[in-house]
C-alpha cells in the first residue's frame, strides 16, 4: 500500500491511498473534497494542432479549423472555468465539513476512473475507511462499481 503524496504523515492522517489489486490494476481510494465529481478531464488532448503561415490559403484552412473546433475550444474554456471555481470552493468545502459536522465521501478509482464511492463519517472514520478499503483491493476483495457508466 503506497501512500499518495496528499498523504499528511507528521499527523498521521491518511488523505489518499495507491494500491495494486492481485490482477495487477492500480487503484486509488481517497476522500472526494469537493461535492460534485470532476467531468472535464482530457479536454486538452481534444485540442488540434492549428496550422500557421502567412500566407492567404493557410488563412482560410485556419479559420476553418477555428469554426470546426469550436466545440473543443469551448470545452477547454469550461474546464479551466471549472477548475479555477474548485480550487475557490475547496477550502470552503472543507472548513464547512468541519464545522457542520457533514460527512466525507471516499471513493475507489480504477486507474483513474471513478468507480465507487461511499459515505464514511468524520474525517477520522473516513481516513480507517480509506485504509479499509485499499487492504480489501489489495486482498482481491474489489468494490463493487457504484458510480454509473463505469461498472466495465
Amino acid at each position: 500500500m503506497d501512500d499518495l503524496p496528499d498523504t499528511d504523515r507528521a499527523h498521521g492522517t491518511v488523505l489518499g491511498v495507491k494500491v495494486r489489486d492481485p490482477f495487477g490494476q492500480t487503484w486509488r481510494v481517497s476522500r472526494r473534497w469537493v461535492p460534485w465529481r470532476r467531468r472535464l478531464k482530457g479536454a486538452i488532448e481534444l485540442m488540434p494542432d492549428l496550422p500557421t503561415g502567412d500566407d492567404p490559403i493557410s488563412m482560410v484552412i485556419l479559420v476553418i479549423m477555428l469554426v470546426l473546433f469550436a466545440p473543443v475550444i469551448v470545452v477547454v474554456l469550461l474546464s479551466g472555468v471549472e477548475l479555477l471555481l474548485v480550487l475557490l470552493v475547496v477550502p470552503f468545502a472543507a472548513l464547512g465539513r468541519v464545522i457542520f459536522g457533514q460527512q466525507w465521501t471516499i471513493e475507489a478509482r480504477r486507474g483513474w476512473r471513478p468507480w465507487w464511492e461511499a459515505k464514511a463519517g468524520t474525517w477520522g472514520q473516513s481516513g480507517q475507511a480509506i485504509r479499509d478499503v485499499a487492504t480489501a483491493i489489495e486482498r482481491g476483495t474489489l468494490p463493487p462499481a457504484t458510480i454509473e457508466g463505469r461498472g466495465d
